[in-house]
């Protein structure tokens, strides 16, 4: 595992280089990875690496790009949007020449549409943003604060709205409002039921499950070689 760089035009028109990680040998079979959003992320990073372990086992090569304003980079959160992360996610597709993409997740809301590949357990933006505002909620209850989701979110559409550490602005909340995964794509849906056991994003704590990632992997694996 090496880590790379790819760019990206931010918002104020400037050029930027963001982090990536990589196992890039200069192989045929070469796929891009677009991470799921915010605290799933976080949730499955375990598994994303594994799996991209696994698909270098299997001579392919594999990269994980920092969205914009997360991770590894020094662009704000607060100026990104979903348009802002699908022409990153375009840019890194082009800089690492993938072949195929496998977005997870929330990840399907900004994946490169042309590239053919597939899309594990998507999720529309109006699901991931009531987890957060649940999570926001709860933490204010216990610190004695009552907050409602209507609330939160007339508040977020017009000053921003921090949720779970993350700085959102109201255009990306508006965009999660509406973000679906596109209908018609050259991408195949992989289901949790394909890939057995329980859903780790809906765990308390990030975590992992070997058993998931061998199976993930000999999916993408067979369909990268087909």
């Amino acid at each position: 595992m090496t880590p790379a760089t790819y760019p990206v035009v931010t918002a104020s028109g400037d050029s930027a280089a963001e982090f990536a990680l990589s196992f890039d040998k200069g192989r045929a079979h070469r796929l891009l990875v677009v991470p799921a959003l915010f605290d799933e992320a976080n949730r499955l990073r375990r598994l994303t690496m594994e799996v991209m372990r696994r698909l270098d086992h299997a001579d392919i090569d594999s990269f994980l790009p920092d969205l914009p304003g997360c991770n590894e980079s020094l662009q704000p959160l607060g100026a990104q949007d979903i348009a802002a992360w699908q022409r990153a996610m375009v840019a890194a597709a082009r800089e690492f020449r993938a072949t195929r993409v496998l977005a997870i997740r929330g990840g399907a809301l900004v994946v490169p549409r042309s590239l053919p590949g597939w899309r594990y357990a998507p999720t529309g933006g109006a699901t991931i943003l009531r987890q957060m505002l649940r999570m926001r909620i709860l933490s204010s209850r216990e610190a004695g604060r009552e907050e409602t989701q209507g609330g939160l979110l007339e508040q977020g559409l017009t000053e921003g709205l921090e949720l779970g550490g993350y700085r959102l602005s109201p255009a990306m909340l508006a965009d999660l409002q509406a973000a679906m995964p596109p209908e018609e794509t050259e991408q195949t849906i992989i289901g949790q039921d394909m890939v057995g056991g329980a859903a780790l994003w809906l765990r308390a704590e990030p975590g992992e499950a070997p058993a998931q990632a061998d199976a993930l992997a000999a999916i993408l694996t067979v369909g990268m070689k087909a």
